[in-house]
């Protein structure tokens, strides 16, 4: 399913597995009792812009290039996501759990962090906008 247009669409209570689904746009559809969950997706080029979607559960997938501006995504969890390319800016990540995640980049000045888990190897992704070399000691 890719580039779908799936505006004014309900899901309530969605489990999507092992789904492709390519640049849709999620921010479209329909808000009321909006409730999903991604396991083994590839969702690259997606948009969740300005969407509520709390306690939402991305597992295994892939989130390249995904939208989450301005999404409030508290107590979400990301476990073992690719979140290359993810753009997270007025997002409301509190209590959200990236402990299994790789390869994002959160600024902690522009998002809301509060009781977020992070892992201690995945820590640069929260300091790359400051250019730092960060040595990983095994």
């Amino acid at each position: 399913m890719s580039l779908t247009n799936i505006a004014g669409t309900a899901f309530r209570d969605v489990k999507f597995k092992d789904c492709k689904m390519l640049g849709l746009r999620f921010d479209n559809c329909n808000d009321f009792g909006l409730n999903f969950g991604f396991e083994n997706c590839i969702l690259t080029h997606s948009s969740f812009y300005k969407k509520k979607i709390r306690n939402t559960s991305f597992s295994n997938s892939q989130l390249q290039e995904v939208d989450f501006v301005e999404c409030d995504l508290t107590s979400a969890i990301f476990k073992n996501c690719d979140l290359t390319g993810a753009t997270f800016n007025s997002t409301i990540l509190e209590k959200t759990d990236f402990r299994t995640s790789r390869n994002f980049s959160i600024d902690p000045e522009i998002n809301r962090l509060k009781n977020s888990k992070f892992d201690s190897s995945t820590l640069a992704g929260l300091l790359s906008k400051y250019n730092l070399v960060i040595d990983h000691k095994t």
